[in-house]
C-alpha cells in the first residue's frame, strides 16, 4: 500500500531555511514531500559564522564530511571566544570549550583548584584556572587537531566549532536538498492564505498568483516572521530591558595573515565588535546601543579595529532582541530570525536553529493533531532561549566597565534565576545547571571568573585530599596539558592538510 506524502513548505532559505531542508530530507524524507520557496530578490542577514560545538553533529547526522565542509565554506577551527575589555578595558580571558581540569567525585574541579590558590599551590597569575584548559592552551598557542582524548590518560581531547562563511554554508546545504529531492522554488510571498474554520495556514499565495499549497509550513522568513509573526499573529517579547543592543554593521576585511582557532568579542563603549577568521576572509562586525552611540560612530570605531583592507561594503543591521510567545503555532513552526533573536555574543544563533529542526524531528506531529506536540515543543524552546538569554546577560551584567551603556547593566534588574546563580558562585563556587541545558558548569565558572566574580568559599569535599597530594594532582594536570598542547600541529599547518586553499 502506497503512502501518501504529506506537503512540508518552508518560506526563505538562508542557513536557517536549508538547515531545515536538509534535516527533514534526511530523517523524514520518505514521508514528506519538501518544498524551499525563496526570493531571489530578498537579501539574507548571514548571521552565524562563528559556532559551537553541536553543529558537528548536525553535520555528522547529514553525513557531511568534515575535511569537505571547511573546503566548501572557507572554515576554520574554533576552540574558544577571547573576551576583550568585558571586566575592565584591560581585562582579557577565554570562554573555551570543553572542560576544565579533572572532576573528583561530586565535586568539580574548580573548588580543588580554589582551595590550591589559596594555599598557594597554583601560580599566582589571572588566568591561572585556564592553565588546566587543553582548549585554552591549544587556543592560545594557535594549535590543533581532532583529538578525541589525551593518550596514555583519561582526560578528554578537544572540543571544536568552526568559523565559516555562512553564505557558503546555504549553498552547500542548498545543493544537498536538491541531491535528496527537496524542491527549489526561487519566487515572492504576496500573501498567507488561512482556513477560515481551523486557522491553520493552507498556502502561499505567489507574486505571479500561484499558490503553493501545504500541510504543514516552517518560516525561515527572517524578523519580518511573515507567516507566524504576521499571518498568524504570535506576539513577541522584548529582552531589550536586560540586553541594549540592538545594531549591528558587518564589513569583512582580507584575510589574517595568521589564522587563529578562536573568535575574538572585544568590548567598546556602548556594545562589543567581533572578528571571525576565515580562510579566503576575515569576519568583522560590531554591535551596539543606537541610543549611546551613532551609526557613523559604531562605523568609525569597527574600521579602526580592522586589520586589513575591507573587502565588502559595510552592513547595517537593526534587530529586535526578544522571542516569539510562540515558535510553533498552528501548523506553523518558526526558526531562526522569524523565531527570535538572540545577539551572537556567545554563537548560538544557529545552534538554536539546529536544535529547534531537531526537536521538530523528534515532534513532528500526525497529520491531524499536533496541539499535544506544539505546546510542548514551545515549553522546550522557551526554557532553552531564556537560558541563551540569561547567559549572555550575564556577560553584560557583570562588566567592569565605567560608560552609560555599561553602567545601566551592572545596576540593571536582572532575571531572578540568573540572579540566583550569581549569588550560589558567589558565595560557595558553586554551579547548578540542568542536564540538558546548553552552556555547561566550566562555561559558567569563566565567564564569571574571567568577569571579576571570586567566590568566597569552595565545597568542603576538596579538603578530601592532603596539601601534598592536592599539589601533585595539580602539577601533574598542569604539565600533561603543557605536554600534550606542544605536540599538536599548527593551526594554519592543520588546514593546509585539507586543501583549503590557503
Amino acid at each position: 500500500m502506497s503512502v501518501v506524502k504529506r506537503n512540508v513548505v518552508i518560506a526563505g532559505g538562508g542557513s536557517a531555511g536549508w538547515m531545515a531542508a536538509a534535516m527533514l530530507s534526511r530523517l523524514l524524507g520518505a514521508q514528506f514531500s519538501i518544498t524551499l520557496i525563496e526570493s531571489s530578490e530578498i537579501a539574507t542577514v548571514g548571521v552565524g559564522e562563528a559556532t559551537i560545538p553541536p553543529i558537528r553533529t548536525f553535520n555528522q547526522v547529514l553525513g557531511i564530511n568534515e575535511a569537505d565542509f571547511l573546503r566548501a565554506t572557507g572554515g576554520t577551527i574554533k576552540l574558544a571566544i577571547e573576551f576583550n575589555g568585558w571586566g575592565s578595558p584591560a581585562s582579557n580571558y577565554l570562554h573555551a570549550f570543553g572542560g576544565i581540569g579533572r572532576e573528583q567525585g561530586f565535586a568539580s574541579f574548580y573548588h580543588y583548584w580554589h582551595r590550591a590558590r589559596a594555599e598557594g599551590l597554583t601560580d599566582n597569575r589571572e588566568d591561572d584556572f585556564w592553565q588546566y584548559s587543553l582548549n585554552a592552551h591549544a587556543a592560545r598557542a594557535g594549535r590543533f587537531t581532532p583529538l578525541e582524548q589525551i593518550p596514555n590518560t583519561p582526560l578528554p581531547g578537544l572540543q571544536y566549532a568552526y568559523h565559516f562563511d555562512a553564505g557558503r554554508y546555504a549553498q552547500l546545504l542548498k545543493r544537498y536538498c536538491q541531491t535528496a529531492g527537496v524542491h527549489h522554488m526561487d519566487a515572492t510571498i504576496d500573501r498567507v492564505m488561512l482556513d477560515a474554520d481551523s486557522g491553520d495556514i493552507n498556502a502561499l499565495q505567489l507574486t505571479s498568483g500561484q499558490q503553493l499549497a501545504g500541510d504543514f509550513f516552517i518560516d525561515c522568513t527572517g524578523a519580518r516572521s511573515l507567516l507566524l509573526g504576521k499571518a498568524l499573529g504570535v506576539g513577541f517579547t522584548d529582552y531589550a530591558e536586560w540586553l541594549p543592543c540592538n545594531r549591528a554593521i558587518a564589513l569583512p576585511s582580507e584575510r589574517l595573515n595568521v589564522v587563529p582557532p578562536y573568535t575574538r568579542a572585544t568590548a567598546h563603549g556602548a556594545g562589543w565588535s567581533w572578528q571571525i577568521p576565515l580562510t579566503h576572509r576575515t569576519g568583522n562586525g560590531i554591535v551596539y546601543s543606537a541610543q549611546n552611540l551613532s551609526d557613523d560612530e559604531a562605523l568609525n570605531t569597527l574600521q579602526q579595529q580592522l586589520t586589513g583592507p575591507a573587502v565588502a561594503e559595510p552592513n547595517l543591521i537593526r534587530f529586535k532582541v526578544g522571542r516569539r510567545v510562540k515558535q510553533w503555532h498552528k501548523n506553523c513552526v518558526a526558526l531562526g530570525l522569524a523565531s527570535g533573536f538572540l545577539e551572537p555574543l556567545e554563537s548560538t544563533s544557529l545552534h538554536l536553529v539546529q536544535s529547534a529542526v531537531t526537536r521538530l524531528v523528534k515532534m513532528f506531529p500526525a497529520p491531524t493533531c499536533y496541539a499535544s506536540q506544539a505546546e510542548a515543543f514551545n515549553r522546550h524552546a522557551q526554557t532553552e532561549f531564556e537560558s541563551v538569554r540569561d547567559f549572555i546577560i550575564l556577560h553584560y551584567h557583570l562588566n567592569g566597565r565605567q560608560e552609560p551603556m555599561w553602567r545601566d547593566c551592572q545596576r540593571m534588574a536582572i532575571p531572578q534565576a540568573l540572579a540566583q546563580r550569581i549569588a550560589l558562585f558567589k558565595a560557595s563556587g558553586q554551579v547548578h545547571t540542568a542536564a540538558d541545558e546548553l552552556f555547561t558548569e566550566p562555561a559558567w565558572q569563566q565567564v564569571m571568573l574571567g568577569q571579576g566574580v571570586r567566590p568566597e568559599s569552595y565545597h568542603t569535599l576538596a579538603d578530601g585530599l592532603s596539601q601534598q597530594q592536592l599539589g601533585d594532582f595539580m602539577v601533574h594536570l598542569k604539565t600533561i596539558y603543557a605536554r600534550t598542547v606542544k605536540q599538536l600541529p599548527e593551526h594554519e599547518a592543520y588546514l593546509a592538510t585539507l586543501n583549503t586553499h590557503l
